[in-house]
C-alpha cells in the first residue's frame, strides 16, 4: 500500500471541517439556548478559544507527520487554511440561522444591544441610540456578517499561525 503524502491542505481541510462542526454544534447550542443573538464576551471568548485550539491542533499534527519538522510557510498555510473552511462552514450556517431559523435574528440582535446601551450609558438619549442602530442595520445583512467571518478568521488566523509557526518551526536537515 502506498503511503500518502501529508499536505498542508489535507490537514487544513480536516481540521477545518472539525472546527467547522464544533463552532455549528456551539451555535446551535447558543440558538436552542436562546442566547445566539446576545453576543456576550464570554460566549465569544468560548468561540475564539476553539479557533485557537483547533488550528494548534492542526498545525502540531501536521508537524507530527511530517517527522516533526515544519516550516513557517507550512505553519501559516495549515493554520489560516483551516480557518477559512471553518469559517465558510460557519457562513453557510450564519445564513441559515439568520433566514430560516430565526429570520429576527437581526431585530433581536440590535434591540438586545439597543437595550444594553441604555443601561451601561443612561445619558444617551433613546433619539441617538436609534439612529446609530438604523444606521447600522442599512450595513447588516447575512452576507455582511458571512464578509466579517472570514475576513476575522483569516485575519486572527494569520496572526495566531505566525506566532506558533515562529515558535514551532524545525527545518529539515539538508
Amino acid at each position: 500500500m502506498e503511503n500518502q503524502k501529508n499536505t498542508t491542505a489535507k490537514t487544513a481541510i480536516n481540521f477545518g471541517l472539525i472546527l467547522g462542526g464544533i463552532s455549528i454544534v456551539y451555535g446551535l447550542m447558543l440558538f436552542f439556548l436562546d442566547m445566539h443573538y446576545q453576543n456576550e464576551t464570554a460566549t465569544s471568548l468560548i468561540g475564539y478559544a476553539f479557533l485557537i485550539v483547533i488550528i494548534l491542533w492542526a498545525i502540531i499534527d501536521f508537524k507530527k507527520k511530517n517527522e516533526g519538522y515544519i516550516s513557517l510557510s507550512e505553519t501559516l498555510k495549515t493554520g489560516v487554511g483551516t480557518a477559512l473552511i471553518s469559517a465558510l462552514i460557519v457562513c453557510v450556517y450564519s445564513i441559515i440561522l439568520t433566514e430560516y431559523l430565526d429570520p429576527e435574528f437581526l431585530d433581536k440582535s440590535i434591540g438586545y444591544q439597543k437595550q444594553k446601551m441604555l443601561q451601561e450609558n443612561p445619558e444617551i438619549s433613546v433619539e441617538n441610540v436609534n439612529k446609530m442602530f438604523d444606521m447600522q442595520k442599512e450595513f447588516t445583512g447575512p452576507f455582511v456578517i458571512s464578509g466579517f467571518i472570514i475576513i476575522f478568521n483569516l485575519f486572527f488566523s494569520f496572526v495566531f499561525s505566525l506566532i506558533v509557526g515562529l515558535i514551532v518551526k524545525k527545518s529539515k536537515p539538508e
